[in-house]
C-alpha cells in the first residue's frame, strides 16, 4: 500500500512537518502587522464597513494560523475543504444576523431615545 505525503497511516510513527524558522517568523510578523491593522482600523468609524473590515482581518489571521501553525497546509486536502466550508457558513450566519440587525435599526434608535441611560 502506497501513501502520498498527505496520507498518514496510523503506523505509530510520529509525523512532524518541519518548517524553516524564516517561514514561522514571517507568519508571526504577518499576524503582528494584521493585529496592528485591527487596532488602527478600530480608531476610525467606517460605518457599516467596521465589522466587515474587522472580520476580514480576523479571517486572514485565522487562515494563517490554520495553514502554518496547525500544519493544515500539509494535511489531507479534505480537511482544508472542511475548514473552508465551515468559514463560509460562519460568514453566512454573521451576514444573516447583520441583515436582521440593520432591518431593526429604527427600533434600536427609538429604544435609545426612550431609554437614554439603558
Amino acid at each position: 500500500m502506497s501513501h502520498d505525503s498527505h496520507d498518514h497511516a496510523d503506523d505509530g510513527q510520529l509525523h512532524v512537518h518541519v518548517m524553516p524558522k524564516r517561514v514561522l517568523f514571517a507568519v508571526w510578523a504577518l499576524l503582528v502587522v494584521l493585529t496592528g491593522l485591527t487596532v488602527f482600523s478600530a480608531q476610525y468609524h467606517l460605518g457599516f464597513l467596521d465589522l466587515w473590515v474587522a472580520m476580514g482581518i480576523a479571517t486572514i489571521k485565522a487562515v494563517a494560523v490554520l495553514l502554518f501553525f496547525m500544519h493544515l497546509l500539509y494535511d489531507k486536502p479534505f480537511h482544508g475543504f472542511m475548514i473552508a466550508a465551515t468559514l463560509v457558513f460562519v460568514f453566512l450566519f454573521f451576514g444573516m444576523s447583520l441583515l436582521d440587525t440593520s432591518a431593526q435599526q429604527g427600533q434600536i434608535e427609538n429604544f435609545k431615545i426612550l431609554n437614554p441611560k439603558g
